[in-house]
């Protein structure tokens, strides 16, 4: 009996002692009979500290780069340009719906056309152009054009022009004050058909695209809503939960996410637009990232550092693997509205590696959750049965590592998609072949994206289980007095240990 609590006490120890130092407390007070033997309190395994060596050899040179690269890459700000007025590219300006007034659309649009023709146009609201006894003209009728001014007006279309069978559906006029700005207090109008989805209500806050180029009766329009209250509940809902199931590391979670968004928001977006070549910043802003995330999350230990090498080979198979299939399948990267608008805003942005550089952003938050589970996954296994070789360690973590790569890919397929539905309804709708719309650029890049990230992924769990299994092994692999376990085999000879013990 005394033999087999020496053996245990030797051997169940924690992984790293930065690792889980609570856990070893308990083990340590549970055990008392055992602790004197106990590896914290002998020298280092040989094998674990060359290991370390190596690891701390690969990353501490690759942090000191990825430091430089923030220096010499630091765009200090987003560059000035001006502006276009389209799309995002719009001056804004803060708006409040003071009233809400439903009314026919024939009327609505006759009032517009009456404003828009000047004061000497008819009156419009009550004897429409080319009528006499308050019935409007159809349209086409030359005496629809007074002053070559078209009757009905291009807007109303056939659904609410006057004689149609829409012609007194409802629509809704919102007044709007402009709340910031020069014309702070100004008074516009905005109509919402039955056809559109939005909807307006008194005291709502909305967004106000301002031109000051245009007519003065034209320089506003609602492109959007205000959604600062139900989206900062959300948000703090989330805060709540994370902290309150996962305490404290729940909190090193959320600084860590607010610094990803930091090195978004303030190195990699405005260093692509300063003419950076966007896969370097892409390389050098993840990796940066990925130390803060997975260290202030996870703490500086051997288990982290593991994750953190196999997270590294993942990205750069990642990388290499993405710039192939861009140049051999011929993805230009210019797919949508917005990129466009980019590319002509700041023509030095180089798209292809755009598109590669959001290959590998994409995969990275993916990534360190594989890594981090599976390190855990195995260190777990180790302390269960302190027996286990670094193969048992590794066929068994590797068991894990399948489940968890067939749950996680058939996530980032189903993530993809969910983003893409609506384009992929309309192909639906326009009954195209699936192997057309499959290489179509549009889809093919959406494909390419998720099939090279997929890779990645599932190279990571191999890499990292095998080199965490080696590490994990080494760090318990030197039994106590007592001899081999029941696993039998001991990566350590029992004479070195015993010889350990004698010189304590």
């Amino acid at each position: 009996m005394g033999g087999t609590r020496t053996h245990r006490g030797g051997t169940d120890d924690a992984p790293d002692a930065s690792d889980d130092a609570p856990g070893h407390g308990q083990r340590a007070a549970g055990h008392g009979h055992a602790h004197g033997h106990s590896h914290a309190h002998g020298p280092p395994s040989p094998a674990s500290a060359r290991l370390r060596r190596l690891v701390a050899a690969v990353l501490i040179p690759f942090a000191a780069a990825v430091v430089v690269g923030l220096v010499v890459l630091w765009p200090g700000g987003t560059p000035a340009h001006p502006r276009t007025g389209v799309g995002f590219d719009q001056e804004t300006r803060d708006g409040r719906v003071t009233k809400v007034e439903e009314l026919p659309c024939a009327r609505a649009d006759a009032e517009a056309f009456a404003g828009a023709a000047g004061p000497s146009a008819p009156d419009a609201a009550s004897d429409p152009p080319g009528s006499s006894d308050g019935h409007a003209a159809p349209p086409g009728d030359p005496a629809a054009e007074p002053g070559g001014v078209p009757w009905p007006p291009p807007s109303l279309g056939a659904s609410t022009a006057p004689g149609s069978g829409n012609a007194r559906a409802d629509c809704h006029r919102a007044t709007i004050e402009v709340t910031s700005g020069a014309d702070k207090g100004r008074s516009v109008t905005e109509l919402v058909r039955p056809t559109e989805l939005r909807r307006f209500s008194v005291g709502q806050g909305v967004v106000l695209a301002y031109a000051p180029n245009a007519p003065e009766d034209l320089r506003y329009s609602v492109i959007d809503v205000r959604r600062g209250p139900p989206m900062l509940l959300l948000a703090g809902l989330f805060a709540v939960a994370v902290i309150v199931v996962g305490r404290l590391r729940g909190l090193t979670a959320l600084i860590a996410l607010a610094i990803s968004f930091a090195v978004l928001s303030f190195f990699i977006l405005p260093a692509i637009l300063h003419g950076s070549d966007p896969l370097l910043v892409a390389v050098v802003g993840g990796s940066a990232i990925m130390f803060v995330a997975l260290y202030l999350c996870h703490g500086i230990s051997a288990r982290t550092s593991v994750a953190v090498v196999g997270t590294l080979v993942s990205l750069s198979l990642i990388g290499v693997l993405g710039s192939l299939f861009i140049g051999w399948a011929h993805l230009t990267g210019n797919t949508s509205d917005e990129t466009g608008l980019v590319h002509a805003l700041y023509p030095d942005i180089e798209l292809h590696g755009l598109l590669l550089a959001g290959f590998i952003i994409g995969s990275l938050g993916v990534l360190d959750d594989v890594t981090v589970t599976q390190t855990s996954a195995v260190w777990e296994l180790k302390q269960a049965d302190p027996t286990m070789t670094a193969r048992r360690l590794y066929r068994a973590g590797i068991r894990i590592g399948r489940d968890h790569i067939a749950s996680t890919v058939n996530t980032l397929v189903l993530a993809y998609a969910g983003a893409a539905l609506p384009l992929m309804l309309l192909f639906s709708i326009a009954r195209r072949d699936v192997l057309d719309v499959a290489t179509s650029e549009i889809v093919a890049e959406e494909i390419a994206r998720t099939l090279v990230g997929s890779i990645g992924l599932v190279a990571s769990v191999p890499v990292t289980t095998a080199l965490a299994a080696i590490l994990a092994a080494a760090d318990h692999g030197r039994p106590g007095k007592g001899g081999a376990g029941k696993g039998g085999a001991t990566p350590v000879p029992v004479p070195a240990a015993r010889g350990r013990h004698r010189g304590r």
